[in-house]
């Protein structure tokens, strides 16, 4: 912000943060008021409790509201689109039945979760789960079973692959700044993502069914009685449907994987144009243009039969819309009033082991401020000069590199936008998403430093 320093030191600003995010808690579980409000009020009374300028606060709580919606509308807003045309045509009932066919009823939350760790390779993980949600949600609508027994193994695998794997833009980031090869860094990402989704996705959602058995009364994308479709499209038409913005976002993050290797250079105007088509909303808009045609016009389906499909998409999705952005704009606040900084340069000097050092100052800026990406980079710049001063083989920096990433993913919460989006597009209140979905980032930020940390001393 220019013009104003932050005075305050990190001891008062992690007390008004964790009051924070207390009150944020108390209102919403205990008084019942509505998560949207909550979270503008609490983000207005910690902007002007950590000190932020009168004048700022305003543009502050609107800049960090829009930023999280130009990234979260565009995404969501498209995805449920092309979710309900998926679910309007029958598509996800035919795929839903295939994949019970082939892989049985007990195995069903198996197969969404290699599923979604395959989607995951290039795909966002926000992105990832509003296209796989209509499948999941067929499923569970299928065999009539706990829906976080579908719906946990299937974030767990968009989440790991996100945080863990090139070319997502997090461990790029994170390898340029330790100076860590990427390729190498690929491999070992995808070596540890299949025990830690195992654990903290497939064996945590089997855990969860049991314990919050709640079913899916409707789905985000709205109710179909698949009895009264007529003509559905071929699970060879539904895989394309579901296979097309991955392999657009795929050639994005690919370009991205060559530029920070070196083999291509992001000036080119091709670059750019690629780059362009298969950045997410604009892979996404593609996507939801040519199921209209295959999934719609091509079915008999009119031009108001379905701009009416289209429009009945939205309406479900605008309150997690709304509360995403708000979720966005406290983490905006708590970064604005410079609790990132204060906060690493006091975890500066810790005397800790390197790779300790790097999961514990990511998981304080996690915890602090909400997101994951801040997170892992705001920690790798601050352990990168330790670490180009240490005797570290390749395969160790690439370990410190994982235990970053491994910090940066702990225990969202509250503070962090995919904490709503979450628990929101899987309808559960704020208690169940914490004791559900917040478990399951410590669950797998716990497991990812083990196994990093078993790498560093191995090798």
């Amino acid at each position: 912000m220019d013009g104003w320093t932050q005075t305050m030191t990190a001891g008062p600003l992690l007390g008004i943060a964790a009051a924070a995010i207390a009150a944020l808690l108390i209102l919403v579980i205990r008084f019942k008021l509505h998560a949207f409000l909550a979270l503008i009020l609490v983000s207005l009374i910690t902007a002007f409790a950590t000190g932020i300028p009168v004048n700022q606060i305003v543009p502050t709580l609107v800049n960090n509201f829009g930023k999280t919606l130009g990234a979260v509308a565009l995404l969501v807003g498209l995805g449920a689109m092309l979710g309900r045309l998926v679910e309007n045509s029958g598509g996800a009932r035919v795929l839903a039945d295939r994949m019970i066919e082939l892989f049985g009823e007990r195995r069903a939350p198996l197969a969404l979760g290699v599923a979604s760790l395959l989607m995951g390779f290039p795909i966002f993980f926000d992105a990832g789960l509003i296209v796989m949600l209509p499948i999941v949600f067929a499923v569970a609508r299928r065999l009539g079973g706990p829906i976080l027994l579908y719906a946990i193994p299937t974030a767990a695998a968009f989440s790991v692959m996100h945080v863990f794997v090139p070319p997502h833009p997090g461990p790029v980031t994170a390898s340029e700044l330790y100076g860590a090869n990427l390729g190498v860094l690929m491999l070992a990402g995808l070596v540890i993502v299949l025990p830690m989704w195992y654990l903290s996705g497939y064996l945590w959602g089997k855990f969860c069914a049991k314990h919050y058995s709640f079913q899916l009364s409707e789905s985000l994308f709205g109710k179909v009685d698949n009895d009264e479709i007529r003509n559905p499209p071929t699970v060879g038409t539904v895989i394309a449907m579901l296979l097309l913005p991955l392999v657009l976002i795929f050639m994005n993050t690919g370009l991205d994987f060559l530029r920070a290797a070196g083999m291509a250079d992001p000036d080119q105007t091709w670059f750019q144009v690629l780059s362009t088509l298969g950045s997410t909303p604009i892979a996404l808009l593609i996507s939801v243009l040519v199921a209209t045609i295959v999934l719609g016009t091509r079915r008999g389906e009119n031009g108001s039969a379905i701009e009416k499909i289209l429009e009945s998409s939205l309406g479900p999705i605008c309150s997690v819309v709304l509360i995403t952005g708000a979720g966005g704009m406290f983490g905006g606040v708590l970064r604005a009033s410079g609790i990132g900084d204060a906060l690493a340069d006091s975890l500066g000097d810790l005397g800790l082991p390197v790779i300790v050092a790097a999961y514990v100052v990511a998981v304080a800026m996690r915890l602090a401020q909400g997101s994951a990406t801040v997170a892992l980079v705001t920690a790798a710049g601050l352990m990168a000069p330790a670490v180009a001063m240490g005797d570290y083989s390749t395969m160790q920096i690439i370990a410190v590199t994982l235990a970053t990433a491994a910090g940066s993913v702990f225990a969202g919460h509250v503070n962090d936008s995919g904490f709503w989006l979450v628990g929101r597009l899987l309808g559960m209140d704020v208690r169940t998403t914490l004791k559900t979905w917040t478990v399951q980032q410590t669950i797998e930020s716990v497991v990812g430093f083990v196994l990093a940390y078993i790498m560093f001393i191995i090798f």
